[in-house]
């Protein structure tokens, strides 16, 4: 693009190092005005040094936006995502491809508001946040321009950083004069760590790679016995007190931290084309997960859950790949809300030292019937003698293939 065609730009700013160096960046670049957005995703980080860093970038007040999203974060993104117990190749419960729509969401009404141009974020042109945010930008509006420099900039090195900040009075911490141990991605939902300590994904990751969880071997050597109330497939309650989206991830959190809950060590494929390892902390997702499967398993009929458990793979790769706006992951999300009518009641889940076992579910609307599984009398409630020509059907084409063989 023309860089005399952009006069504003709306970035995604966290007032870190590299988001620092990209805002003076872009204004030297482009010689263009800079709106900064920073969300409070519930990463745990006072936000209030973003403003001062963007006022001294010699941004105006009105185009500082710090905005607390996490109970939208929460209800319209993470909620949705674990109605369809969405997990990537298998492990991986997307906490950082979840939070990805709701930024791009905002820079992009952002821009709308300020008459912005252009749209700018962090990511490397390695990674995957790079597709996250601009295809979910572009699905909200096509025509938005987006400029992403690490692919166009030659600060190619942490030196090369360094050295562009210091010249333009850009304050440098001590602790980032020297490589970083490893990158850090947090929200409301889970920590991401990876990069250089973590790049052999042969050597175990060192013990303070983990910053929400203790050691399982650390945990409390007493199980915790927590209740989780469900309404249409959200968690509404624990322990019967009722809670915001936000507020009862948190308190997830605050239990699986304590009892060294949802520690994941990954090899994951990006949509890229390359393989990385990373080490994943979600304490209260995972715990979330467990009671939400607890909860179907007694109001999902055996035909719906097993469609849902056949369609979440390709629902979870679609927000890994960054496509949560595409019509496709709507229309699957049309159907699994679909299936969550009657996905009510309590789940009882003890935890403990790692794990977080499901130990007993109730609902109004369950389908289990204890009078057709019982080994008691069942009072006419099963004819046993009903199996016999249900299991001669099904072994009609078994036998006709085995005498032609």
């Amino acid at each position: 693009m023309a860089k005399s065609d952009i006069n504003k730009v709306v970035l995604a700013y966290s007032g870190g190092l590299d988001t620092s160096v990209i805002l003076k960046w872009l204004q030297v670049a482009y010689d263009c005005e800079v709106v900064t957005f920073t969300a409070d995703l519930g990463q745990g980080e006072e936000l209030g040094p973003a403003r001062t860093k963007a006022e001294r970038a010699g941004i105006k007040d009105k185009d500082i936006y710090i905005e607390d999203v996490r109970e939208e974060f929460v209800r319209d993104f993470v909620f949705p995502m674990f109605r369809a117990n969405a997990v990537y190749e298998g492990l991986y419960l997307l906490g950082t491809s979840i939070a990805r729509p709701l930024i791009a969401k905002r820079l992009v009404e952002i821009a709308h508001e300020t008459g912005a141009d252009a749209i700018a974020h962090g990511a490397t042109g390695k990674g995957n946040d790079q597709v996250r945010f601009e295809l979910n930008a572009y699905a909200l509006d096509p025509t938005i321009k987006v400029i992403a420099p690490w692919r166009e900039w030659d600060l190619s090195s942490r030196t090369k950083l360094i050295d562009f900040a210091e010249k333009h009075q850009i304050e440098v911490p001590k602790d980032k004069r020297g490589e970083a141990p490893f990158s850090v991605d947090a929200n409301l939902l889970h920590t991401s760590s990876e990069g250089k300590v973590l790049e052999d994904p042969a050597v175990p990751a060192p013990n303070y790679v983990y910053a929400r969880t203790v050691d399982p071997v650390d945990a409390p050597d007493t199980p915790e016995v927590i209740t989780v109330g469900f309404e249409k497939g959200d968690a509404v309650s624990i322990n019967g007190t009722k809670m915001s989206p936000a507020e009862l991830l948190t308190a997830l959190n605050e239990y699986g931290g304590k009892h060294g809950i949802g520690r994941l060590d990954l090899v994951e494929n990006r949509f890229v084309g390359m393989k990385s390892r990373g080490i994943y902390e979600t304490p209260g997702g995972t715990i979330l997960l467990a009671a939400h499967r607890g909860i179907e398993q007694i109001t999902l009929d055996r035909g719906a859950a097993h469609l849902k458990d056949e369609l979440m793979p390709r629902y979870a790769e679609l927000i890994y790949n960054g496509f949560w706006f595409a019509p496709e992951r709507e229309m699957l999300q049309a159907a699994i809300d679909h299936s969550q009518t009657h996905v009510t009641g309590t789940v009882q889940l003890q935890l403990y030292k790692g794990s977080a076992n499901i130990i007993g579910r109730e609902s109004p609307y369950s389908l289990y019937s204890e009078a057709h599984v019982t080994f008691e009398d069942d009072a006419g409630a099963y004819d046993q003698m009903d199996a016999a020509g249900f299991i001669k059907l099904n072994a009609l084409r078994l036998k006709l293939l085995a005498n032609q063989r």
